[in-house]
């Protein structure tokens, strides 16, 4: 079984895992609090609803093709970019996830293939 967000097979290059974090801080669309739906941005505050990330490695075989994959995590992450479904290999689905943050993890290793660390932090954002 494949790791899915929106459906979409964005970690699947190379190995990767879901970490459940505990509930310390929830995220509020600045839009929330202010009435104002043009309003971008999140604050923190109190505790999150659910937070879960995805430790892995991109792999691909050119630096062309390991960009392409981390541009398809990143925009994911803007503001604009609605919240979906994430699913882990192993069928387990968390519903109403928006992802928060993506950070690579040291540089590009190279080898028989390209690879790049990385940690993609998603979150429930509390909309009213």
């Amino acid at each position: 079984m494949t790791s899915l967000y929106k459906e979409v097979d964005l970690f699947g290059s190379g190995p990767h895992r879901f970490v459940v974090l505990d509930g310390r801080r929830r995220i509020i669309a600045q839009a929330t609090v202010s009435g104002d739906v043009t309003d971008a941005g999140t604050f923190e505050s109190g505790n999150y609803e659910l937070r879960v990330e995805v430790h892995g490695r991109l792999v691909a075989e050119t630096d062309l093709a390991l960009w392409a994959l981390r541009d398809a995590i990143v925009a994911e992450s803007l503001w604009t970019v609605d919240s979906g479904v994430l699913e882990d290999h192993h069928g387990h689905q968390w519903t109403g996830m928006k992802l928060l943050k993506f950070e690579a993890a040291g540089s590009v290793d190279r080898g028989r293939a390209l690879s790049l660390g990385y940690v993609a932090q998603f979150g429930v954002l509390l909309t009213s």
